[in-house]
């Protein structure tokens, strides 16, 4: 089978504070969701704003980065890769999937807390951290339960 491409690329803001753990070998993860917006037409011709949820997930020094500088509101533009991944529900024994974006690169747009220019960006990327992991030891067992109600903008 001739070689894919898996490549994501996502603009928008962080929906809640990032969740930061480590795995049993030491690897930090962060958790957290993006809303991306998208403006259409409705049936009656007049704009409506769509927003999409997406779960992401950053290890290492990404994650670091995001556990030091990323908070709810953060416009954030992120490379990475998808993936679906399973598993069996400890109470009801259902299969269980979730599809997330594995964070490759990370550049934080606009001004914030602790930068000087409301204009500046800071990038990250995968080549710039140490030993990244494309997957975590494990992972959790949640369902983050967004609406459109905890969109920040």
């Amino acid at each position: 089978m001739a070689k894919g491409v898996n490549k994501v690329l996502l603009l928008g803001n962080v929906g809640k504070d990032p969740e930061i753990r480590a795995t049993a070998g030491g690897t930090q993860v962060a958790s957290f969701t993006l809303a991306t917006a998208d403006r259409q037409k409705d049936a009656q011709g007049n704009w409506a704003d769509k927003t999409e949820w997406h779960n992401l997930v950053a290890f290492n020094r990404t994650a670091e980065i995001v556990r030091d500088y990323v908070k709810k509101g953060t416009q954030l533009y992120i490379e990475g890769k998808i993936q679906t991944r399973s598993w069996d529900d400890k109470e009801s024994g259902q299969k269980k999937y979730r599809t997330e974006i594995l964070v490759n690169e990370l550049t934080l747009l606009g001004g914030g807390a602790g930068r000087s220019e409301a204009g500046s960006t800071t990038s990250y990327a995968k080549s710039n951290t140490a030993s990244y992991a494309a997957t975590p030891a494990a992972q959790p067992d949640y369902d983050t339960g967004i609406t459109d109600d905890d969109i920040p903008f």
